[in-house]
């Protein structure tokens, strides 16, 4: 089993920070307009997923040793109107500029990068657990 862990931290009310074992930190906050400094929680989602896609796609895209001058992806959730606002769709627009790659490699690449071995992907259709604990300040 390989295990993942970040301890977040509240900041302010409406930012906090994450950290992982190894002292790497992602900040994010809940403000609107000139006040955000970071992104959103959701706004992580998307990036996670699209920076999962990449990694993959790149990968395979060079492993069948074709040029790869630049990727891109664009990511688009539309959100439910209500509470919670979860991601009723998320739509990736991949974009590769490549001087040999053709759009059907590109295309099959696509599909296995977010089918089978994203795994932000997957984890999006993952059962959540959680459990509690009270600490009175000292």
């Amino acid at each position: 089993m390989n295990k993942k862990e970040i301890t977040l931290r509240m900041i302010a009310d409406k930012e906090y920070e994450t950290i992982n074992p190894e002292g790497n930190k992602v900040q994010m906050d809940m403000y609107d307009g000139a006040e955000k400094k970071f992104q959103s929680p959701m706004e992580l989602l998307l990036s996670g997923l699209a920076g999962c896609s990449a990694v993959d796609a790149v990968l395979m895209m060079k492993k069948k040793r074709k040029q790869v001058d630049n990727f891109e992806i664009k990511a688009e959730g539309i959100r439910n109107d209500g509470t919670p606002a979860f991601y009723k769709s998320i739509h990736l627009h991949f974009i590769l500029t490549s001087s040999d790659a053709t759009e059907l490699e590109f295309e099959k690449v696509i599909k296995l990068a977010v089918d089978k071995y994203c795994s932000v992907a997957s984890s999006l259709k993952s059962e959540i657990s959680y459990s509690t604990e009270i600490k009175k300040p000292v």
